[in-house]
C-alpha cells in the first residue's frame, strides 16, 4: 500500500540579476514537494528534529547561521566566524578569474615526514600515510587560518526554518520535510552529516569547464578537459518529486574521447528510485543506460583512480554503509586555495609524480566533523571502510580516508577548498585522489591553462537540455 511523505529539495536559484553591490545573492522561498513513497516509510523515524531553542542559536552568539561554532578555539588558533569572506578582495574583475584574497601571507611552519610527530593530532591517517610515501617530495605548509565561507543571507533564514522539520527516513537513504540546502545543521548521526554535504549550496544551476589529469607513477600525464553543468531540480519548476538535481558532462578533449557525454538523473531517495544515468558514445553516436554509474562503478575518464560515488569526495545513495558520527576535531585541511588555481601556472607546474606542487599548497586550521562509514554486511564495494573529514563551515568533506577490503589504507583524497566570494559560494578549487599502493593519483578541476573564468552561475537550461535525447 502506498503511503504518503513528504520530501522536498531546494528550489530555484537566485539569478545574476538578483547580485547586490557586494556580490550576494537572495533566494526565493524553498517550496515543499509531497509526493507517494512505497516500503512502509512511515514508520517512526530514526532522527528528531531539534528544538526550537537549538533553531533560534542559529545566526546568534554561539552559532553560525548554518550550525558552525562561532567562536575561534581556545589557542587562537582557529579564529571566530565573522560573516566570512563578503568584500571582494583588491584586484578582482567582476567576470574574471578570482585573485587570492592574501597574497601576502607566508606559511606559519610546513609539516613533513620527519617532523608529523609533533602535529599528528590534527592529521588525518591519511595524511600521514601520504607523508611517509612520499618523504622526501611531499609537505603541508600551514598558513594562518581564515574562516571565509559565506552563503547568500536568504539561505540562512530558510535552514533555521527547515532546521525544526527536517528529518531522514527511517533506513537514512531519503529526506522528510526537507526544504534548505543544510537540512541538518546539529547533526545527530553520520548519515545527517552526508546529507548536509550531498545538499549543499553550489550555486542553483551552474556550467563549469575544468580538467582532470590521471597521473602515473613517473609523473607522465595526458589531461582530460571536461565540461559540465549542475542544475538543482527546483531551478526548473517542473522536474518531478524525489529529484534532487541534474548533472551533464561533457569530454571536450583529447580527441579520441571528444563528443562523450554523461546525463545523470539524480535522486534523493535512490533505493525507492535509484539514480538514472545515460552515456553518449560520440564514436558510436548512440546514447545507452549506464546503470554502472553508481556506488563503486569507474569514474569516467579517470583510469580506475576513482569511483562513481567518490567525485566529490562522495556522492549518492548512502544505503550500501553503516554511518558512524565520531564527533569534531581540528584538522589541517586545504582551506583558501586560491594558489593553485592560477592563470600564471601550466599543469606542469601544479601537477608532480605522486602529488600536487607542495609550493602552491596551503593547509589551515578548522574544526572538522569526524564520521566513519563501514560497509554493511552483504554489501558491495571495494571500499570496506571511509573516513570523512567534514569542514563545519561549508559542510563540504575536505579529506576521505578509503580503505579496502583487508581494513588497509588504500586511497586518500583531499579537497582544496575555496570560496567563489562574489556570489557567495564555497566549492572546491579541485579535489585529488591518491592511490597509496600504485603511486598515480588523480587532480579533478584543475583550469590553469583554461581560458577565462571557469564557472558560469545562475546557467540557464531547460528541461530539454538534461533528457536523453
Amino acid at each position: 500500500m502506498l503511503s504518503k511523505i513528504a520530501i522536498s529539495y531546494p528550489c530555484r536559484s537566485p539569478s545574476v540579476s538578483d547580485l547586490n553591490t557586494r556580490g550576494t545573492k537572495t533566494m526565493k522561498t524553498f517550496t515543499k514537494i509531497t509526493f507517494l513513497a512505497a516500503l512502509g516509510l512511515m514508520a517512526p523515524n530514526a532522527f528528531a528534529e531539534i528544538t526550537t531553542e537549538q533553531a533560534a542559536s542559529l545566526g546568534g552568539d554561539e552559532f553560525t547561521p548554518i550550525g558552525a561554532e562561532r567562536a575561534g578555539n581556545a589557542a587562537g588558533t582557529i579564529p571566530a566566524w565573522t560573516g566570512g569572506l563578503t568584500e571582494l578582495p583588491a584586484g578582482y574583475v567582476v567576470g574574471e578569474p578570482l585573485v587570492d584574497p592574501f597574497p601576502d601571507e607566508q606559511p606559519l611552519f610546513t609539516i613533513t615526514a620527519q617532523n608529523f610527530e609533533q602535529y599528528k593530532e590534527n592529521l588525518s591517517t591519511g595524511q600521514i600515510a601520504l607523508l611517509q610515501r612520499y618523504p622526501d617530495t611531499f609537505r603541508m605548509p600551514v598558513y594562518t587560518s581564515h574562516r571565509t565561507a559565506a552563503y547568500p543571507e536568504t539561505m540562512y533564514a530558510a535552514v533555521k526554518e527547515d532546521a525544526l522539520t527536517a528529518k531522514t527516513t527511517p533506513d537514512g537513504n531519503g529526506l522528510i520535510n526537507v526544504d534548505s540546502y543544510v537540512p541538518f545543521p546539529f547533526p545527530k548521526s553520520g548519515v545527517e552529516v552526508i546529507w548536509n554535504h550531498v545538499l549543499r549550496y553550489r550555486g542553483g544551476s551552474v556550467k563549469r569547464s575544468y580538467t582532470q589529469i590521471p597521473v602515473q607513477a613517473n609523473g607522465s600525464f595526458s589531461p582530460v578537459v571536461f565540461e559540465d553543468q549542475l542544475t538543482f531540480a527546483q531551478y526548473l519548476g517542473t522536474s518531478p518529486p524525489n529529484r534532487l538535481f541534474y548533472y551533464k558532462q561533457s569530454i571536450k578533449a583529447p580527441a579520441r574521447l571528444e563528443g562523450d557525454v554523461l546525463l545523470v538523473h539524480e535522486n534523493i531517495n535512490q533505493v525507492t528510485e535509484p539514480r538514472a544515468a545515460w552515456v553518449y558514445n560520440a564514436g558510436q553516436r548512440r546514447v545507452r543506460r549506464a546503470p554502472d554509474v553508481a556506488y563503486d562503478g569507474p569514474g569516467n575518464a579517470s583510469d580506475g583512480l576513482r569511483t562513481a560515488d567518490d567525485l566529490d569526495l562522495y556522492n549518492g545513495a548512502p544505503d550500501r554503509y553503516e554511518w558512524k558520527l565520531l564527533g569534531k576535531k581540528e584538522l589541517y585541511i586545504p582551506y583558501n586555495s586560491f594558489r593553485l588555481s592560477s592563470k600564471d601556472l601550466k599543469y606542469k607546474d601544479v601537477v608532480l609524480a605522486g602529488h600536487l606542487n607542495p609550493n602552491y599548497l596551503r593547509y589551515e586550521l578548522h574544526r572538522v566533523w569526524v564520521v566513519e562509514a563501514t560497509l554493511k554486511e552483504g554489501a558491495r564495494h571495494i571500499y570496506a571502510k571511509r573516513t570523512f573529514y567534514v569542514d563545519e563551515d561549508t559542510w563540504q568533506i575536505s579529506i576521505a580516508d578509503l580503505y579496502d577490503g583487508r581494513g588497509e589504507l588504500w586511497r586518500v583524497k583531499e579537497s582544496h577548498n575555496n570560496i567563489h566570494y562574489q556570489v557567495r559560494v564555497p566549492w572546491y578549487a579541485l579535489e585529488t585522489s591518491h592511490d597509496l599502493i600504485s603511486g598515480r593519483h588523480l587532480p579533478i578541476g584543475l583550469g590553469n591553462e583554461l581560458r577565462g573564468y571557469q564557472y558560469n552561475w545562475d546557467y540557464k537550461v531547460q528541461e530539454r537540455d538534461y533528457t536523453p535525447a
